[in-house]
């Protein structure tokens, strides 16, 4: 008889998309509903919420634990909330201790929720886990680092995160390793703020560091890719891994936030776009194909039409083809919930125009990669991602090789894709 198996629900970052791993790991064996909560904008508690109501209606009968975020900052809500049995903080959802089983007689019924939340802000250390399988994913992420030390004004996650911790070398390599023997050919190291790496570790090595180590000790890793950074997070070994490195992945994904210097000093970011761009231009000429992503909040109180302006053309300038744009969403006890509000109305145009701004620097960049040969992970029979993160279609399907890196040469593309035809096709199409 097959046993049952937990049905977890992830919501946010790529952290959360680890650390649900991990949880599905400690909760095997059990017919539970794991829902994993973002707490970055109230549109993320919305949708978890509203999650969690599908699923007890659907599945009355099922205990329902909730997680992450939201539920370490507010966990008497969620704990409120139809069929939650039990609420687990960012610390406690890791630790296989708070998962036993529910019940211990047959037909008990558990009326109240479970808490177990500690103080996050007392957390020192995070520790190394074993994750050895991605459901439904080709690559494989690994937490190398936790929590933030910065307390930029319109964030809420260093209260659900606690401070920074890294997770030491070995950790992180036993992690790459196990992963490696289950298949996996790329490697994405996450965490909060990994551009922090390091700064709590003897000798305080940086992230490009642990990037080269990682490589040296891994020789036959096919991908190392790097979530999210800081535009001040950069270090040489990184400039380096870029230019003398193939298995360092060419994409940079910055954590921008706005492309006025006024709104980046009043988000207490620890940037200006001066800085932004000499990152930009630098990455360029090491790599001319590089791609480039930036997170952009609109709407961010205070923001006057000629500071949105100032951000329009910043970006349009820096030709980001991978932009997350998200409307300014204001969280309860931070700086920036106080300040004066835009219209919400506001937000999300301003929003939406920096999302035609990234529709059409992606298309345009897609253009530029046609007629190269690219190399793609396949995560499905006949889609995937290159090197430099574009989406590429393949006119031919693979089944058999997903998770595997294909070579293929870029015919066409539009806003959407690259459209690429491999070797094999080539044959065919050469054949009629």
């Amino acid at each position: 008889m097959k046993k049952p198996s937990p049905r977890i629900l992830t919501f946010g970052c790529r952290l959360n998309t680890y650390e649900s791993e991990v949880m599905r790991q400690h909760a095997e064996g059990q017919d539970v509903i794991v829902v994993n909560t973002c707490a970055v904008t109230s549109e993320a508690e919305r949708q978890a919420s509203q999650a969690i109501r599908k699923a007890h209606r659907e599945n009355p009968s099922a205990p329902i634990i909730v997680t992450g975020c939201a539920a370490q900052l507010n966990p008497t809500h969620w704990a409120n909330l139809p069929g939650v049995t039990r609420v687990l903080g960012n610390e406690e959802k890791l630790q296989r201790q708070f998962w036993a089983p529910f019940g211990s007689s047959e037909g008990e019924k558990q009326v109240t929720a479970e808490v177990y939340v500690s103080d996050i802000m007392a957390a020192r250390k995070t520790a190394a886990h074993l994750v050895t399988d991605f459901s439904e994913r080709s690559r494989a992420f690994v937490q190398v680092q936790q929590g933030c030390n910065h307390r930029c004004t319109f964030c809420i996650i260093p209260y659900g995160r606690g401070q920074s911790r890294s997770v030491p070398v070995g950790g992180i390599y036993k992690q790459v390793e196990s992963l490696m023997r289950s298949g996996y050919q790329e490697i994405v190291l996450t965490g909060v703020d990994i551009a922090s790496w390091g700064e709590d570790l003897p000798g305080k090595p940086s992230l490009g560091q642990l990037c080269k180590r990682i490589l040296a000790l891994a020789p036959n890793l096919s991908r190392l890719r790097l979530s999210s950074v800081d535009p001040v997070g950069m270090d040489e070994d990184m400039w380096h891994l870029f230019k003398e490195e193939p298995r360092f992945m060419p994409y940079l994904h910055l954590s921008l936030q706005a492309g006025c210097d006024m709104i980046l000093k009043r988000m207490r970011r620890r940037h200006l776009t001066q800085d932004v761009r000499q990152v930009v231009e630098r990455a360029r000429s090491i790599q001319p194909t590089i791609g480039l992503g930036a997170d952009l909040i609109a709407g961010f109180p205070t923001e006057t039409e000629a500071m949105f302006e100032q951000t329009l053309q910043f970006v349009e300038e820096m030709a980001f083809p991978f932009l997350h744009v998200f409307p300014y969403s204001e969280r309860e006890g931070t700086p920036a919930a106080r300040m004066p509000q835009l219209p919400k109305k506001l937000r999300k145009a301003r929003a939406a125009q920096l999302r035609q701004i990234g529709e059409k620097t992606r298309q345009h960049y897609y253009e530029t990669l046609v007629g190269k040969q690219i190399n793609i992970l396949l995560e499905t029979p006949n889609s995937g991602h290159s090197e430099e993160f574009a989406h590429v279609r393949l006119q031919q399907g693979f089944p058999e090789k997903i998770g595997q890196v294909v070579t293929a040469w870029a015919t066409g593309a539009d806003q959407q894709a690259v459209y690429a035809a491999t070797a094999d096709d080539r044959i065919v199409e050469h054949r009629i």
